[in-house]
């Protein structure tokens, strides 16, 4: 299969790439940390790598030109970039709302916008888009995080109904606290988190299932529940 991660340099999307890669799959993944990029690429020599920042809308039409210029066929799209200011919305700097959208929410919208048309072309493929359980569960100090993960999920939900038709398949990813960077200088203990590599499990496997069968939400939490 020939995939595209987005946030893909840490955390869950690189467990992501790390899974798919095993099962000897062509992976094109971006991220705005360069740095970060090429270290992925030392671990994984046979990745393919575009240094974009999500937030910006052009540099996503780049990437995804480059996507198709590189890919004559696109299997899986793995929405995953993200950021996380915590704070209040009554309390959050003005500009906090416009930076995770763009992040969270309207980088999805625009990278699926110019890579579906060629999954439409070929009748098949699959679009997991990463939100959290902080998409159906408002948290006090979630702030704009939680509204752009509320409209992530929107979005995957009116996405699914308009692929269902050309074998699309939508997955929506909820997960709960994950033990990624985003946690680093914590002082719980690792049993209080999910592990991303059990998430890129869970991606990887349901694009194994049969034409017949679609997942339509995953949430995976802590086994011993929310932070």
């Amino acid at each position: 299969m020939n995939v595209v991660v987005t946030g893909a340099s840490r955390g869950i999307g690189k467990a992501i790439v790390a899974q798919f890669i095993k099962e000897n799959h062509r992976v094109i993944v971006c991220s705005r940390n360069a740095e970060k990029l090429g270290e992925l690429q030392k671990e994984f020599p046979e990745l393919i790598t575009f240094v974009c920042d999500v937030a910006n809308k052009l540099q996503v039409f780049a990437f995804a030109d480059f996507v198709l210029q590189t890919f004559t066929q696109i299997d899986v799209l793995i929405n995953n970039a993200g950021i996380f200011y915590p704070g209040k919305i009554t309390e959050e700097a003005d500009d906090v709302l416009e930076k995770t959208l763009q992040t969270n929410l309207l980088s999805a919208y625009y990278l699926t916008k110019k890579l579906a048309p060629k999954m439409i072309a070929q009748q098949s493929g699959f679009i997991f888009n990463m939100c959290s359980v902080a998409s159906i569960k408002a948290y006090e100090n979630g702030g704009s995080y939680s509204i752009s993960k509320f409209g992530l999920l929107g979005f995957s939900k009116t996405l699914r109904e308009e692929l269902k038709p050309h074998n699309i398949k939508v997955t929506a990813i909820l997960p709960g606290a994950t033990l990624t960077d985003s946690w680093s200088g914590t002082d719980l203990p690792t049993e209080r988190f999910s592990k991303p590599e059990d998430i890129a499990e869970l991606v990887y496997s349901v694009t194994q299932l049969s034409a017949l069968s679609v997942v339509e939400e995953i949430i995976i939490r802590p086994q011993l529940g929310d932070i």
